[in-house]
C-alpha cells in the first residue's frame, strides 16, 4: 500500500463508524501503511461529545470515489450503505460487526468480521495482536464506540469480549465508563434543533434483499414521547424518502435508552412485515416493542427473514 488508502464507515455515520475510522488511521501508521480516516455524512450529536473531548477535528467529508481508489471499509460492507463509487473502488480490507451482504470484490483483500458489539472491539483486539500500546486518545475513541453500539454494555449485541475491552479501554483513558458513557449518550439525545429529514438520518440504512429495498433508521432518547410530536412530519419525510428511493419498506425505531424500549413507526407497500416479523400489529403505523434497542440483533433479522 504505497499511495494513501481512505478509511470510512458507512452514511449517516454514528459513533463506531467516526471512532473506528479514527482508530484504523493510527492502527495504520503503526503498521506503515499510509491511511486517511473520512467520512460519509455529517457528525452527529454523540460523536461531537468525543471530538469535543478529546479537541480534535472530525475527519474529512467525501461524497464519492474514483475508480481505482485505494479504500477500507470499517462498521458496514454492503455497497447500498457506503460511498458513491465504491463498486468500482479497490477495497483493500474490511473490518466489521455486521453481516456480510452484497459485496463482492475482483482482488483478494483483508476481511476481519466477528459478531461482537462494535467495530472498535475488533480493532482493540488487533492492537493487543499486533503488541500495540494503545494512547489515551485511541482509548478513548474505542471506548465511546462500544459505549455507543452496546448503549453502555445494555444491548443484546453485547458480547463478552466487549465487556472486556470497555474495561480495559476505561483504565487507559482515565475515565470512569460509566458517568463518561451516560453523558455522551444523552448528548446524542439532544434532537430540539433537528430537522424532520435530519432526525430520521441521525442514523439511517439501506438494506437490500433481492428486488426488494428497505431503510432502518433509529433514533435514541430519552422520551419516546416527545419524539412523538412530530410524528406527523416525521412520516412525511418518510413517505418522501420511500419514494425517492424506492423503498418498499422504512421503518424508525425511536429508542429509549433509559428503559431499553422502542415504539417504532413503519411506511410502505411492505410495512405488514412489522405483523409477521413481531408479533404486533400496526396501529396508526406505529407499533411498540418491549425489549428492543438493536437494529442489528433485534430489528433487522426478522424483517429481513420475512419481508
Amino acid at each position: 500500500m504505497e499511495k494513501e488508502v481512505l478509511i470510512f464507515g458507512h452514511k449517516n455515520p454514528d459513533t463506531d463508524s467516526i471512532c473506528s475510522s479514527l482508530v484504523h488511521e493510527s492502527l495504520n501508521e503503526k503498521v506503515g501503511w499510509k491511511a486517511k480516516a473520512v467520512r460519509l455524512g455529517n457528525i452527529n450529536k454523540e460523536t461531537q461529545f468525543v471530538l469535543d473531548y478529546l479537541k480534535i477535528e472530525a475527519p474529512e467529508l467525501i461524497e464519492k470515489v474514483e475508480e481505482g481508489q485505494e479504500v477500507i471499509l470499517v462498521d458496514h460492507n454492503e455497497f447500498s450503505q457506503s460511498v458513491k463509487g465504491i463498486e468500482k473502488a479497490t477495497i483493500r480490507m474490511v473490518t466489521d460487526h455486521h453481516k456480510i451482504a452484497n459485496f463482492e470484490t475482483s482482488e483478494p483483500l483483508y476481511y476481519t468480521a466477528k459478531p461482537y458489539g462494535c467495530t472498535a472491539t475488533i480493532l482493540y483486539e488487533e492492537f493487543k495482536e499486533f503488541n500495540f500500546e494503545i494512547d489515551k486518545k485511541d482509548a478513548i475513541l474505542m471506548a465511546s464506540a462500544i459505549i455507543s453500539d452496546t448503549l453502555l454494555l445494555k444491548s443484546p449485541t453485547t458480547t463478552r469480549f466487549d465487556k472486556k475491552a470497555l474495561e480495559e479501554l476505561g483504565k487507559i483513558a482515565e475515565i470512569d465508563v460509566d458517568e463518561y458513557g451516560l453523558k455522551m449518550l444523552k448528548a446524542g439525545t439532544d434532537l430540539d434543533d433537528l430537522s424532520a429529514e435530519e432526525l430520521i438520518n441521525i442514523d439511517a440504512k439501506v438494506f437490500e434483499k433481492e428486488d426488494t429495498k428497505f431503510e432502518i433508521a433509529q433514533v435514541n432518547t430519552v422520551s419516546i414521547e416527545d419524539v412523538l410530536k412530530r410524528e406527523t412530519e416525521l412520516k412525511t419525510v418518510m413517505n418522501e424518502t420511500i419514494q425517492e428511493k424506492g423503498l418498499s419498506l422504512f421503518v424508525l425505531a425511536i429508542t429509549d435508552i433509559l428503559n431499553s424500549n422502542s415504539e417504532i413507526i413503519a411506511l410502505g407497500e411492505k410495512s405488514g412485515v412489522i405483523k409477521v416479523a413481531f408479533g404486533k400489529d400496526l396501529v396508526n403505523d406505529r407499533a411498540f416493542l418491549e425489549g428492543v434497542v438493536s437494529r442489528k440483533k433485534q430489528l433487522l433479522p426478522d424483517i429481513d427473514k420475512n419481508i
